[in-house]
């Protein structure tokens, strides 16, 4: 699985003003955070959009190349209008290789259509999280987390400690 990748470039205006002028013109204000100093970066809001639309963006290690340099990030936030469809501010994290990361990875329910529950007793299935917050290396992060059920059956409850999880990751609300 690649990486996303994403094309930045370093910024030296700072301040609401300078913000608001790079959202005018198309641009996003964002920040690297983390291991070393904080760089304020500029972002083309088309290809942020573009990336975000991915699931995998949020619960994988992106590439940003800042004025040609490569820097392995994870996205921490990222601040939307609250009324159109755009985005306002970046923050990334820098990740180091043997430094654990806390990330939220979405789950994904498989055999929801064959399910015990739902075939034969008549039943629904009701997603109360559908995203889980793990820690973990770098390396051993998953793009999203599979819950099968199948077997689950009416009135059953699927607890976050039931979800088998890879070896290396481990659930931050079980701690």
């Amino acid at each position: 699985m690649s990486a996303i990748e994403i094309k930045t470039t370093r910024r030296s205006d700072k301040g609401k003003g300078a913000s608001r002028r790079l959202r005018h013109s198309g641009y996003v204000p964002a920040i690297v955070y983390g291991a070393g100093e904080p760089i304020e970066l500029t972002v083309e809001h088309r290809a942020l959009w573009k990336a975000q639309e991915n699931e995998r963006f949020f619960s994988s290690i992106l590439s940003l190349d800042i004025d040609g340099k490569k820097e392995q990030v994870v996205i921490k936030d990222l601040q939307r209008h609250p009324a159109r469809e755009f985005i306002m501010h970046a923050d990334f994290q820098r990740v180091e290789e043997k430094t654990p990361i806390v990330v939220s990875v979405p789950l994904h329910f498989l055999n929801t259509d064959i399910c015990h529950g739902v075939k034969l007793q008549g039943g629904t299935i009701q997603y109360i999280n559908k995203l889980i917050k793990v820690r973990c290396l770098p390396a051993k992060l998953p793009s999203f987390i599979e819950v099968d059920m199948k077997d689950v059956k009416a009135g059953q409850l699927y607890h976050l400690s039931d979800v088998q999880l890879p070896e290396g990751v481990e659930s931050v609300d079980l701690l």
